[in-house]
């Protein structure tokens, strides 16, 4: 086994106020963040993983909140580090930017290059235990309350509180999260299986499981081909133009790239992109190179069957990737991420290595499989000549967006510069009509669509490009769509999809999302779609108890919220007497919990639409900047993005009424 000890950690920089500023680090305070912490414990053992030292990682629900990791890899050291001189675990859970994976001492290949992950977890913890099993003795140590130490040193090194095998190593990790920083403090089995699915599926060999001792139940994750099997199921409910996924893996100077793929007659493409595990959502450098080489690729075979004639142009990159489903995994020993978060690589020696390999090791197996190719070329050639039909229809929609009746439709506001200036997507014109009258008319403006816009999931781009309430959003948004889209030229920093709460307006909001989703995905990944959050139920109830009151109206946001909830004030006059107050629901399980707390429900107004509410209510809860509540659109998870997309568009009904209705109940849309 390689030497690991503590002259391999190397420390940039001490431990800053990260309990002042967790967004900094985990996103949010929210859900997301919240298991954002296991994932950065869960990432430490996968390193090992990657190192060679570990197969196997145990995730346990406790029952009284916490949450425990263990690996068996090497274990963390427990020597004296050498310039910080105490023990070097207690360096890396106490101090920001101290790991092993900055000097390239212990990991040749890692996911967690900033060295935050352990440090983090425990500033944000009211309890961390560290067990680690090295040389046939068990070490312990705890933190409290943000990292503070409360066990003491047995000279100089962390206590023995037990033996083992010298052969059994590993660290385990219990935390519980601090519940004054983070909005909830409940891990959620749903989203952690997600995870640990898509971890299996990315680092085959691997065992993982999960103990949930809160529900008794216990699952194992395991994987033996892989990324190819995590193909498989993506493609689980398509129709595949050849029978198994292609592989192919291989190495270029120090970084090893693994590539599985599989063609589907869907109109849509999917590629979803890995350095050393961390999902690359804004793809990057290994993107670009796969689809470089996979455009070069197929075009020069086309022309060698004689698919593509000598007077023929080749086929562009859409064409060739038009129902394609990919997964790109590279290992890279020094990748350079943009931020902590990770969503884009940009190292160019990424590009050349993915290149290469994929180049050669398809070049093979195509070589091999002509039937499959022709399959393949053949669904280029439909997408190809769909594409001259769709190219037709947008020089023709481009030439006549400046003639397009959205002036008619479209409420501009008055101001001229984009950052200050909001456009709201409303359903029918009556909802439109009291929008208009409650905005700020220097900086929102109103787009009222008419009834339900085309699903692009299944359609062309020569039919989307025709379709009138597509052609008004192109036209108000001013930034092209598709191939010419320049986010330089949006009008407007905030597109707020502004929906009735209930069904049908979840329903028109997640087709307005596949739209930006498929054509304009630069709105979402820049950040400028919103939803907004209207109320669903205006509650008039007498309070009992003594003194002043002021009531907030609710709504169930996460993380992604712009939190600036409404408030309705109402002041008793004095104590123990009645008061007469107002309150805005946004949903069904909001109003449920309202009625469990017993108050005496005086009326209930239940707005069926926008159009219901008068201008300054809907001012007040939905259109104020002050007072409203936005939940931002974003894409953390590529996979689950599409997974969601094809869900709510594809023609299978029972499960998309399910994930609607579910997600009108709660009045957000996790994208």
């Amino acid at each position: 086994m390689e030497q690991y000890n503590g002259s391999q950690i190397v420390v940039l920089e001490g431990l800053e106020a990260v309990r002042k500023r967790p967004g900094m680090y985990i996103g949010s305070t929210g859900s997301r963040g919240l298991h954002h912490l296991i994932w950065e414990i869960l990432d430490n053992g996968i390193d090992e993983h990657l190192g060679g030292y570990c197969d196997r990682i145990e995730i346990e629900l406790q029952k009284d909140g916490g949450i425990s990791i263990t690996d068996n890899g090497r274990g963390v050291p427990v020597d004296i580090h050498p310039t910080k001189h105490i023990p070097t675990a207690r360096v890396v859970y106490t101090i920001l930017h101290a790991g092993g994976k900055f000097g390239g001492g212990a990991y040749k290949v890692s996911g967690g290059l900033h060295g935050v992950g352990a440090s983090v977890v425990n500033a944000l913890s009211k309890k961390m235990v560290v067990e680690i099993k090295k040389d046939g003795k068990i070490y312990r140590d705890e933190y409290r309350d943000g990292g503070h130490i409360v066990t003491p040193l047995e000279g100089g090194l962390l206590p023995v509180v037990g033996s083992c095998r010298k052969s059994d190593t590993g660290t385990k990790v219990l935390f519980y999260p601090d519940p004054t920083i983070f909005e909830t403090v409940e891990f959620k089995t749903d989203i952690i299986r997600k995870k640990l699915k898509e971890v299996a599926y990315l680092n085959k060999g691997l065992t993982i499981v999960l103990k949930d001792k809160i529900a008794g139940e216990e699952l194992t994750y395991y994987e033996e081909f892989g990324i190819k099997s995590f193909v498989t199921y993506l493609t689980r409910e398509a129709n595949k133009l050849h029978p198994e996924p292609i592989y192919v893996e291989g190495k270029s100077g120090d970084i090893e790239v693994e590539i599985a793929f599989q063609y589907t007659d869907s109109f849509q493409e999917q590629i979803n992109s890995y350095c050393n595990r961390i999902n690359v959502v804004d793809g990057g450098t290994l993107v670009t190179g796969f689809k470089t080489a996979l455009t070069r690729v197929m075009n020069q075979y086309a022309r060698e069957l004689g698919i593509l004639k000598e007077k023929d142009e080749n086929f562009d990159g859409k064409d060739i990737r038009n129902g394609l489903f990919a997964i790109i995994s590279i290992k890279h020993p020094d990748p350079q991420f943009e931020g902590q978060t990770k969503t884009k690589l940009g190292n160019t020696d990424a590009k050349v290595a993915v290149e290469d390999v994929f180049t050669g090791e398809v070049t093979r197996y195509f070589d091999k499989n002509v039937e499959e190719l022709k399959a393949v070329l053949e669904n280029s050639m439909k997408s190809y000549n769909a594409r001259k039909a769709g190219d037709k229809a947008r020089n023709a929609v481009l030439k006549q967006l400046q003639d397009v009746d959205f002036k008619s439709k479209l409420a501009a506001c008055s101001s001229r510069k984009p950052e200050e200036c909001e456009l709201y997507i409303v359903e029918g014109d009556s909802a439109g009509g009291t929008v208009k009258t409650a905005r700020n008319r220097k900086t929102q403006a109103v787009l009222p669509l008419r009834g339900k816009i085309l699903n692009v999931e299944k359609a062309t781009l020569d039919k989307i490009l025709v379709n009138n309430e597509i052609k008004s959003m192109i036209a108000a948004f001013g930034c092209g769509i598709s191939d010419e889209f320049d986010i330089t030229k949006l009008r407007f920093d905030k597109i707020i999809i502004l929906t009735d709460a209930d069904v049908d307006g979840a329903h028109i909001s997640t087709l307005l999302l596949t739209f930006f989703y498929r054509f304009m995905p630069e709105l979402i990944l820049e950040g400028k779609v919103y939803r907004g959050l209207p109320p669903l139920y205006k509650v008039t109830y007498e309070d009992t108890e003594g003194g002043d009151s002021e009531d907030v109206s609710g709504g169930q946001t996460d993380e992604s919220d712009t939190k600036t909830k409404g408030a309705k004030k109402s002041k008793g006059k004095g104590k123990g007497k009645k008061s007469k107050n107002e309150k805005y629901l946004f949903n069904d399980f909001e109003l449920e919990q309202f009625r469990k707390e017993g108050k005496k429900i005086l009326d209930l107004q239940r707005y069926k639409g926008l159009g219901e509410m008068d201008a300054d209510q809907l001012w007040e809860t939905t259109l104020n900047p002050e007072t409203r509540i936005l939940a931002q659109v974003s894409i953390t998870d590529t996979v689950e993005a599409d997974e969601v997309t094809t869900l709510l568009m594809s023609n299978n009904v029972p499960p998309r009424r399910a994930f609607i209705m579910e997600e009108a109940r709660y009045a957000k849309l996790d994208v």
